[in-house]
């Protein structure tokens, strides 16, 4: 980038003279280094896309979360000009600079934005620019880096990912000519196995010390790649739409630094999330309460994979209307304090915290929410709900949430199983 296109800055005390430049000599241990995603709120393509869910999580979060379970960063940071995505990132754990509206243009580059950012810091020797888009991130990959920088004495190092892809010249319309093969003998084309393959760069993350971000480089001086797994690889910018990513991240995506346990018990709070919340009364004085058939059916296939189901309600609703829903579940209505009584049913049960999944959309939930080893909270449930759980549903309460939270514990039970096969 020429220096005339740089966005400027006011100026500030931060002093990037005395640094030295890029030499390829180790990183002082006590250089400061700090994560960085760039999160801007305007997306030609998703409106708010980088907190958009994505399986139950902003998809931010799961990056956030990579970073700061990594240990190696001195801070983390998210850079934004918009409140919402503010929010979920202090909500997360990071720490939050307010870019400029200059940085924040359809033309603003990830350098510029990243130059702005150093130009406040003056205390941050390395920027780690994380992606947000990618959140099959793990913290091992940035563990590694890290270590290169530090200890190998690498300027930058960017990841990259092994493809086995045979490249074409690409012919433009009205030109006569033919296409020629660009990385292939076509009479001797190569098996996959017998051929290593070629790396590209997957946009996952770029390391740089700040003496080669001052001149206007993320790549550059003693330069190294890092090659992710390709299960890893994954950028919705480019690779895979929505519904997929999906399914990627529960398969591959990184979930804390707890291994996962195999849910014995599902906790459910029956107004709200059973039912709708909407209490309809007769002219005798009866309730009735609005239930989905789909979220029957998912208490069915929990207790048919053998998770107990239990009920709870700070309400005393009536025996008769959960008798009539037939969904053979233990019940317990009228609880004003509802850890004590899930503590218990877990003691009873001789299971862990682990082995239990809470479903919650009040105030009243968030101890348990934030107890329970797999937690989720309706699309309507309050705010302080969906703040302590660990997967918001697309669907409200009484509306499809149970079944698709039992969705997401049967994906996530498949991770363990599989984790404990090569185990």
């Amino acid at each position: 980038m020429a220096a005339a296109d740089r966005p400027s800055f006011p100026a500030s005390s931060s002093a990037a003279a005395g640094r030295p430049e890029g030499s390829g000599e180790a990183e002082r241990p006590s250089a400061h280094m700090a994560a960085l995603i760039l999160a801007r709120g305007g997306s030609k393509g998703i409106p708010l896309k980088n907190i958009k869910l994505l399986a139950g999580v902003p998809l931010i979060g799961w990056v956030l979360r990579a970073a700061l379970d990594a240990g190696v960063f001195q801070s983390v940071w998210v850079s934004t000009d918009h409140d919402e995505i503010e929010k979920v990132a202090k909500q997360f754990g990071a720490q939050v600079h307010r870019r400029s509206s200059e940085v924040s243009k359809d033309s603003s580059t990830s350098l510029d934005a990243i130059m702005e950012f150093l130009h406040y810091h003056d205390e941050v020797d390395v920027v780690g620019n994380i992606q947000a888009t990618s959140p099959c991130l793990h913290p091992k990959d940035l563990i590694r880096v890290a270590k290169m920088i530090r200890e190998d004495g690498f300027d930058s190092v960017f990841s990259v990912v092994r493809r086995h892809q045979f490249r074409w010249s690409e012919i433009k319309k009205g030109v006569c000519e033919v296409t020629k093969p660009q990385n292939l003998n076509p009479a001797k084309r190569p098996r996959r196995q017998d051929w290593d393959g070629e790396l590209y760069e997957n946009g996952s993350f770029y390391f740089a010390k700040r003496s080669l971000i001052d001149k206007g480089y993320l790549q550059g001086g003693k330069m190294a790649y890092y090659e992710m797994r390709a299960e890893h690889s994954v950028d919705i910018d480019v690779d895979i739409d929505w519904p997929i990513a999906e399914q990627r991240v529960l398969r591959f995506g990184y979930f804390g630094k707890e291994a996962l346990k195999e849910v014995k018990l599902l906790v459910c709070t029956i107004d709200g999330c059973l039912t709708t919340g909407h209490i309809y009364m007769s002219e005798d004085g009866k309730e009735v309460l609005s239930y989905d058939v789909r979220d029957a059916v998912g208490v069915q296939l929990l207790q048919q994979r053998g998770v107990e189901v239990r009920l709870i309600s700070e309400r005393n609703c009536s025996p008769k209307t959960l008798s009539a829903m037939k969904l053979g579940c233990v019940a317990e209505v009228g609880v004003a304090h509802k850890l004590p009584v899930v503590e218990k049913w877990r003691t009873e049960l001789n299971l862990c915290w682990k082995e239990v999944a809470y479903l919650g959309n009040e105030e009243s939930d968030v101890e348990c929410l934030k107890k329970a080893g797999m937690s989720a909270v309706p699309a309507d449930g309050c705010p302080a709900s969906q703040k302590a759980t660990s997967y918001i549903c697309k669907c409200n309460g009484g509306r499809g949430a149970i079944r698709e939270f039992a969705e997401h514990i049967f994906l996530l039970m498949e991770k363990v199983n599989a984790a404990g096969k090569k185990a």
